[in-house]
C-alpha cells in the first residue's frame, strides 16, 4: 500500500508539474498568437495578409501533427533547447509546440465573437489599436479565455500522459510501465480514475470562473 502511495503520489505531482509549466509557457506564447491571428485578418485593425497567411500556415501544420508523432519528431529540437529528449524537462517542449498553437486557434475564435460594431464605435471615439485590443477585445472575450484556457488543459493532460512514452514520469508513465508492460490492472484502473477526477475538477472550475466573468 505505501509502495502504491508513493507511486500515485509523485506520478501525480510530475503531472501536475508538467501541465502548469507548460500551460503557462504555451499561454504566453499562444495569446499574442491568437490576438495577432485576428487584428492581422483582413478589413481588421492591423491587416496584413503576409503576416495572416505565415501565422495561419505554421498554425495549421502544427495542429496537423498528433502528439506522439510530434514527440518524436521533435526530439533533436528538444535536445537543443533542454539538453535531453527524456523526463519532465523533456516532455515541456513538445507540449508546449503542441499546445500554443492549439490555444491560439482557441482564442482566434474566442476574439471573432466580439462584436465589430463595438470596436468600431471605440475606434470613432479615438481609442488607439492597443487600448481597443486590451481594453474591448480581450475583456469582452475574458470569459470565453477562461474556457478556451480550460479546454487546453484538458488536451495538455491527455498529451503529457502520451508523454509516458519517452519516460517523461507522470500518470501516463505509470500507466505505461505498469499497466500495459506489466499488464497490473489495478493500477491501469486507479490511473484512470485519478485521470478523470483531474479532468471533471479542471473542468469544473473552468466553467464556474467563466461564469463568475459572464456576470461581471
Amino acid at each position: 500500500m505505501q509502495e502504491l502511495y508513493s507511486l500515485f503520489s509523485q506520478g501525480i505531482i510530475d503531472t501536475i508539474v508538467m501541465v502548469l509549466i507548460s500551460l503557462i509557457l504555451s499561454t504566453l506564447i499562444g495569446i499574442p498568437l491568437g490576438i495577432l491571428l485576428v487584428i492581422t485578418r483582413q478589413n481588421h485593425l492591423l491587416s496584413n495578409t503576409y503576416i495572416f497567411t505565415i501565422l495561419n500556415t505554421i498554425i495549421n501544420i502544427l495542429r496537423s501533427v498528433p502528439f506522439i508523432v510530434l514527440l518524436v519528431a521533435i526530439i533533436p529540437f528538444t535536445t537543443f533547447i533542454v539538453g535531453t529528449p527524456i523526463g519532465i524537462r523533456g516532455a515541456v517542449v513538445p507540449l508546449i509546440v503542441y499546445t500554443a498553437p492549439y490555444i491560439a486557434r482557441l482564442m482566434e475564435t474566442t476574439l471573432l465573437e466580439v462584436d465589430w460594431g463595438v470596436i468600431e464605435a471605440y475606434r470613432g471615439m479615438g481609442a488607439s489599436k492597443v487600448q481597443i485590443v486590451f481594453r474591448i477585445m480581450l475583456r469582452e472575450s475574458r470569459s470565453g479565455i477562461i474556457l478556451c484556457l480550460t479546454i487546453a488543459t484538458i488536451g495538455l493532460i491527455g498529451a503529457s500522459a502520451m508523454a509516458g512514452a519517452v519516460g517523461a514520469g507522470g500518470l501516463g508513465d505509470l500507466a505505461l510501465r505498469y499497466g500495459y508492460q506489466q499488464w497490473d490492472l489495478k493500477i491501469m484502473f486507479i490511473t484512470v480514475i485519478i485521470l478523470i477526477a483531474i479532468v471533471q475538477l479542471v473542468q469544473s472550475s473552468g466553467n464556474y470562473l467563466s461564469k463568475k466573468l459572464q456576470r461581471k
